[in-house]
């Protein structure tokens, strides 16, 4: 299974509104970068994904889901209504990429970004790179299992 992080803010799509819905698969839509489509096209069903809460008072990885279902064509292309909506995308060719993700933790201390910038061993991980902005990245068994341990700390 791969591990991954995804980016979202709280007022859109929080821990705690997986956690509300503890056992229903959430759709994770509105992706509209090419590279973090193409991460999204990679995951697939049981692997696990940081929550990680941006654009907020409070930035930082708050909790774990796991992928449900792994990547089908993102209905809000084709919704006209939808702030998602893309009109060069069709239902033979579509062009966005979503997954269902099903809530499996929430963290009992958010772990912030500075943090995991001035942890050993995640140097590499995008996240904390200057100038990285992607909403969905690959984070290494090692990187997995360092942030996972910092939760204990």
């Amino acid at each position: 299974m791969a591990k991954w992080l995804v980016k979202t803010e709280p007022s859109e799509c929080s821990i705690n509104d997986f956690a509300k819905q503890a056992d229903t698969s959430i759709p994770w839509d509105g992706v509209r970068n090419y590279q973090a489509r193409n991460f999204l096209r990679q995951m697939a069903e049981g692997d696990q994904v940081l929550i990680y809460h941006s654009s907020c008072k409070n930035i930082g990885i708050a909790g774990v889901v796991r992928v449900t279902r792994s990547a089908y064509a993102d209905p809000t292309q084709f919704d006209a209504e939808s702030p998602y909506y893309d009109p060069k995308s069709t239902q033979e060719q579509p062009r966005w990429q979503a997954v269902n993700m099903q809530f499996e933790e929430k963290l009992p201390q958010l772990i912030s970004l500075d943090r995991l910038k001035n942890t050993e061993g995640l140097e590499e991980l995008p996240l904390v790179r200057k100038g990285n902005r992607l909403s969905v990245m690959p984070v290494s068994e090692g990187e997995w299992q360092i942030i996972r341990s910092l939760q204990c700390d």
